[in-house]
């Protein structure tokens, strides 16, 4: 069992970029999601594939539980996500000893960008980098699984669909 720490951030401007070690093209959706769990399949640069089981009603500190699958398996599961479909690049970047990763969406999520560090401890408090904006780890709006079952990002870019 592992413990999955991690604090999230709103990306403020593209200095960020510089920075970069390697990026990757995901695909994730999500199978099922409840209050406090969620199973999503994740295909990464088309050619490997997990299962992720996340257990845990706060979004700073969850349980997390991921296991390899065949990538056709994942295709045909993506195919019954309920829900958006997630696509998304992620560019990892070193920043004072800690490892982010900012996501970059795409479709229906366009012009969201997300920075993401996982920590040892829940108390852990890693120094920020310039380019990283407010903070909303506690904001469920937020979440990958908000994300792909519902349009609540497209309500807090555009306002509330009258």
């Amino acid at each position: 069992m592992a413990t999955e720490i991690e604090r999230k951030f709103l990306v403020n401007d593209e200095q960020w970029k510089a920075a970069v070690l390697s990026r990757s093209s995901l695909t994730q959706a999500y199978l099922m999601t409840g209050e406090d769990r969620s199973l999503r399949v994740r295909i990464e640069n088309d050619n490997r594939a997990t299962l992720c089981i996340k257990i845990g009603v706060s979004s700073l500190q969850r349980e997390e539980f991921e296991y390899p699958v065949p990538v056709a398996d994942a295709r045909a599961m993506v195919r019954q996500a309920i829900g958006n479909v997630i696509e998304k690049t992620r560019h990892l970047i070193h920043h004072h000893g800690y490892l982010w990763e900012v996501d970059v969406y795409h479709g229906a999520y366009a012009g969201l960008v997300v920075a993401e560090v996982e920590l040892e401890q829940a108390d852990e408090t890693p120094p920020l980098p310039d380019w990283v904006g407010l903070e909303v780890t506690a904001d469920k709006r937020y979440s990958n699984a908000s994300l792909a079952t519902s349009d609540c990002f497209r309500e807090l870019c555009n306002g509330p669909s009258s």
